[in-house]
């Protein structure tokens, strides 16, 4: 099989065959313990992998909780199951699924909202991720349903407010296409890896996956703002730390996504205008609004606890950055550092084109940066690969890139 970037040319196919509807029709949604209990076992008696989607409603809510879980497997036909509605009681599923293994794309973005209901794989196969392993310019869903089973999946609903109920037939239908095909392509994309000699490569890079610890929380999430770097100075920057406080706040009480309470760029324009009255507040843009002026109150009073906050309690304008400052400064800071870096890169886009293999999987970029700004030990092999260990590398990736990361350390800037 000849997969986008590999060099071949593409044999002439037929046009995909659009696929609109689940093949047994729009599955029921389960929202009764009884109903759980049948669908669990119709899926233990069944066969193979099981594949799984979520459904979110990111942009609607402030939770990541899972609103709809979709699963699928050969003889149990697909279920489509509300969590809300069974209050996350899904014990019966989780039993159901011990021992097999999971088939999801995009795996990262579903498994925390299914660990939340008590939902963990015991082996894991990520279609996105093989897709990537295996060459594949492209790897949405859709794009490798289309090029390697030959159907089209209508799409559209994806970011839709999964939370309301009743769920459309329509948005039912594209929930279940989302795991109809996930098995079989799951199949095409296994046999294309050992093909290239990569399943074992995908293997470590699912169990790492599967075994990924949830991300820490970020020390200072505010510092996300969208736009934030208009606020200069400590001043702004704790008016914008207040208002997103203080929407924050609002949000996870109301279980509302914060851009809907409160645009980000709305936060930066009131930090920047320094209102001092509620009326100043409502003649900016945004505020002016039925809501807005309603809430007031509240946005005038963080900016007003801003305001009197002594200057040690000012956020510092330049944070100390947890890793190496940005690339484009190395060559100010440490020159050696740059050209040991510039090194590193050439070095390691060469070896992921010759494995066909996207830069960011063959190994972590932001690991390649700390290393090279400071060279472990004394920067033999064994150094490196032990900080590439460290770092969460996984064995095929240390043993690809440990030498020419080993010899990028040994170069200096030109004198």
């Amino acid at each position: 099989m000849s997969t986008p970037g590999s060099g071949a040319t593409e044999p002439d196919r037929p046009a995909p065959k659009p696929l609109v509807e689940p093949a047994g029709g729009t599955p029921p949604v389960v929202v009764l313990p009884q109903q759980l209990r049948q669908a669990a076992t119709a899926l233990k008696a069944g066969r193979g992998p099981v594949a799984l989607d979520t459904e979110r409603a990111s942009g609607y809510r402030y939770s990541q909780r899972a609103y709809l879980v979709q699963v699928r497997r050969e003889g149990a036909g697909t279920v489509l199951i509300d969590p809300i509605a069974l209050a996350a009681r899904l014990e019966p599923l989780a039993e159901a699924l011990e021992g097999t293994e999971w088939v999801l794309h995009a795996a990262s973005q579903d498994l925390p909202c299914l660990a939340e209901i008590g939902l963990r794989p015991d082996r894991l196969f990520d279609t996105e991720l093989a897709g990537r392993l295996a060459g594949f310019e492209r790897v949405a869903l859709g794009t490798l349903v289309e090029l390697l089973l030959g159907y089209r999946l209508e799409k559209g609903h994806g970011a839709a407010d999964w939370s309301r109920r009743p769920l459309p037939k329509e948005w039912l239908n594209y929930a279940a296409l989302d795991v109809e095909l996930l098995v079989p392509l799951r199949d095409v994309l296994e046999a294309e890896l050992a093909s290239q000699g990569k399943l074992d490569w995908a293997r470590e890079e699912f169990e790492a996956l599967r075994l990924a610890r949830p991300a820490e929380p970020r020390r200072e999430p505010w510092r996300r703002t969208s736009g934030i770097h208009r606020a200069r100075g400590g001043r702004a920057l704790a008016a914008v730390r207040a208002l997103w406080e203080a929407r924050d706040a609002i949000a996870r009480e109301r279980d509302i996504a914060p851009g809907r309470v409160l645009p980000d760029g709305a936060l930066v324009d009131a930090a920047l205008a320094a209102p001092a009255t509620e009326a100043d507040l409502v003649r900016l843009p945004v505020f002016r609004g039925r809501a807005q002026r309603r809430m007031a109150p509240t946005w005038i009073t963080a900016l007003r606890t801003a305001m009197a906050l002594p200057r040690d309690e000012l956020p510092d304008p330049t944070p100390p950055q947890d890793g190496p400052p940005p690339a484009n400064r190395w060559a100010d800071k440490d020159p050696d550092a740059a050209a040991r870096l510039g090194a590193a890169r050439t070095a390691l886009t060469a070896i992921a084109a010759e494995n066909r293999l996207p830069l960011e999987n063959l190994v972590q970029p932001d690991l390649v940066r700390r290393i090279c700004w400071r060279p472990p030990g004394a920067a033999d092999i064994d150094d490196v690969r032990d900080a590439l260990r460290t770092g969460g590398a996984r064995e095929w990736q240390v043993g690809l890139t440990a030498a020419a990361i080993t010899t990028a350390l040994h170069t200096c800037a030109p004198k």
